[in-house]
Order: C-alpha cells, then sequence, then structure tokens
C-alpha cells in the first residue's frame, strides 16, 4: 500500500516494514529542471521515529553515488534494502540510504557534477549560504550528522581495480577502527592525516563526531557483484553490532589492518601498453613480475614491473593505455598487522 510516500510491506504473521521516500535538499535548475537528493528509511512499523532515535534508537546510514562513475554502491544499496525487506521482523533500529548524493553524475556517468567540473567530495560540510551545490552539501552533513555509523561507498576508477577495503584516518583510527574490523573488507588501510582532503563528506562527518568509514571497492563504471554481496554481509553485521538487527548474520572475514608504511607503489615509468600478469587480490613474491609495459609497435617490452615485497596485491590497473607515472600497482607487504 502506498499513501504519502510511505510503503508498508506485509510479510507474514502481521509483520510490517515502514519506508519512507524523503528528499532531504534540492534546488531548481535551468529550463525548469529540478535536482533532489533522497534517501530511503527503513524502520520498524508503528515506530515513533523521531521520539526513537531521540531515545537513543541506531541509526546507520549507506551512502553513495557522491562520484556518479563509481556504480559499486547502487549494487550495495539494493542489497542492503532488499534483505531489510525479506525479514523486516528483525529491523530493530533505522536504516537510512542514499543510493545518489550527485544524481546528475550518476545519469551522466561523470565523476564530477556536470558542466561545472565540480568534485562534489571536495565541498564538504558545504555552505547554506554559497552556491546551489554547497548549500546542498551542507543539507547532506545535517541529514547525517547524529548517526550511530555512516558508511561512505565509493569504487575506484576507470583506471584501478581494488579489493574491497576500508580507508581510515589515523586521527580517528580508536574510534573507527573496531567497526572497521566488522564491515567484511578485506583489508583496512589507516592511513596519515595528511592524506586526508579536509573537503570530503568522511572528513567532515567524523570533525562532527559522527562516526564515518570510507569504503572503497572494484572499478569505475562497473558493478562487482560478489563484492556486492560480501560488503551486504558486512553492512548487517554492522546492523547487529550497533543493535539495529536482531536477525542471522553470516560470519564476515577479518581484515589485514596496515598503514601507509606497508604499502609499495608500483608507477610506470614508460608510456604504452600494460599487461597485468600476476593475478589482482591475490599474493605476490618480491620481484614476482606483476606485468609488462609494451610497445605496440616495435613488438619490445619497455618496463617490467616487479612487486618490491612480499604482499598483497591490492589494487591493480585496469586501464592499459600508461604514461609516465600511471600507477599501476599497490602492494601490502606481509609484515600488516592481522
Amino acid at each position: 500500500m502506498i499513501e504519502d510516500g510511505v510503503i508498508d510491506v506485509a510479510t507474514g504473521d502481521s509483520v510490517r516494514l515502514q519506508v519512507d521516500k524523503d528528499v532531504i535538499t534540492s534546488c531548481e535548475m535551468g529550463a525548469g529542471e529540478h535536482l533532489a537528493i533522497f534517501r530511503n528509511r527503513f524502520a520498524p512499523a508503528g515506530m515513533d521515529i523521531d521520539a526513537a532515535l531521540a531515545a537513543g534508537t541506531p541509526r546507520l546510514c549507506l551512502v553513495t553515488g557522491i562520484h556518479g562513475d563509481e556504480l559499486e554502491g547502487q549494487y550495495l544499496c539494493y542489497e542492503v534494502a532488499r534483505r531489510i525487506r525479506e525479514h523486516p521482523e528483525y529491523l530493530t533500529g533505522v536504516v537510512d540510504i542514499y543510493p545518489a548524493l550527485n544524481p546528475l553524475g550518476v545519469g551522466a556517468i561523470s565523476r564530477g557534477i556536470p558542466q561545472f567540473d565540480l568534485d562534489m567530495n571536495r565541498i564538504f560540510p558545504g555552505n547554506n549560504a554559497a552556491s546551489p551545490y554547497e548549500s546542498m552539501a551542507a543539507d547532506v552533513v545535517a541529514s547525517l550528522t547524529g548517526a550511530t555509523l555512516v558508511v561512505d561507498t565509493h569504487a575506484s576508477n576507470i583506471y584501478l581495480r581494488e579489493i574491497p577495503q576500508i580507508r581510515v584516518n589515523e586521527t580517528v583510527r580508536d574510534r573507527l577502527l573496531p567497526w572497521a574490523l566488522e564491515a567484511g573488507a578485506d583489508f583496512v588501510w589507516v592511513h596519515a592525516d595528511a592524506t586526508v582532503l579536509r573537503g570530503t563528506l568522511a572528513y567532515s562527518l567524523n570533525a562532527r563526531n559522527t562516526p564515518t568509514l570510507v569504503l572503497e571497492m572494484g572499478v569505475g563504471m562497473r558493478i562487482t557483484q560478489e563484492y556486492g554481496e560480501q560488503l551486504a554481509e558486512g553492512f548487517f553485521n554492522l546492523m547487529r553490532r550497533a543493535g539495529a538487527w536482531t536477525g542471522p548474520v553470516a560470519p564476515v572475514r577479518r581484515p589485514i589492518v596496515s598503514t601507509d608504511g606497508q604499502v609499495s607503489f608500483l608507477n610506470a615509468e614508460a608510456a604504452g601498453l600494460f599487461v597485468p600478469v600476476a593475478r589482482h587480490d591475490h599474493g605476490v613474491k618480491k620481484d614476482q613480475l606483476i606485468g609488462n609495459i609494451l610497445d605496440p609497435a616495435d613488438g619490445t617490452v619497455l618496463q617490467e614491473l616487479r612487486s618490491p615485497v612480499d604482499g598483497l596485491l591490492f589494487t591493480l590497473r585496469e586501464y592499459p593505455i600508461v604514461y609516465p607515472g600511471s600507477l599501476i600497482a599497490r602492494v601490502l607487504g606481509m609484515n600488516g598487522e592481522a
């Protein structure tokens, strides 16, 4: 039944689910068009949500689509919503899904906001007295602030493929690491504060004492279904940990935890065609061949790229055309913290 934007879903034994689709911010555009960012809110039927949240009921937020060419999070959102709908009787908290913070970018397959070449993840926390997009960013931050946990989901770009990983700023390591270990990722990368851009959503929310994990996986403009399913299990594990889910949860893998000092970078020294030899998401040995940069015209190998350490190949070049300085791979050294 659909009534006033609220959908009640009956699933037997009179168990029902409350789903509210809310516009959290909007602005008028040219030619009479209207831009809106919305969320889907899932809660047990009959819950007075405002009163419940004020009383401490847990709220978990799943956010994606800040970059329009990062689609991996779309499938994760689908899986989480689908599983909640299948078993609403287990939902004891509030789950907010924000499927596209940059809907114009998603529609145009553009990383930034189209026409403005603006990276939305550089304008947070926003400003309601500034441009329309900065005002919308401020509304997004206001909507998320105070959540029990926010999972900010990204994919890689079209050039690189990443294993499911969570990136944590070292300044909030103690607060975020207990959550990160339960999220179902393969790898938790604790990185230096100097590498964090202060205009990001995660930085802005963590600065407001709203715990926010940055989740990255897969490759740009694609869906890696197994990653989405793996991390959906992780999200339900987080829900259970927060007290928002009472249903059974599959065991999640314990990730490797590492810092910047344990990650080695391989970059191209020549322009050419990169052809991988090693397999992504597999262990490699020191001096093992990762791949070659080839000269298609001359039929020669311009550069052999070999692993500098024993470790895990967690980033690998996906797009074959490279130039000097192009990132080819990242390897996590085996001295990573288990």
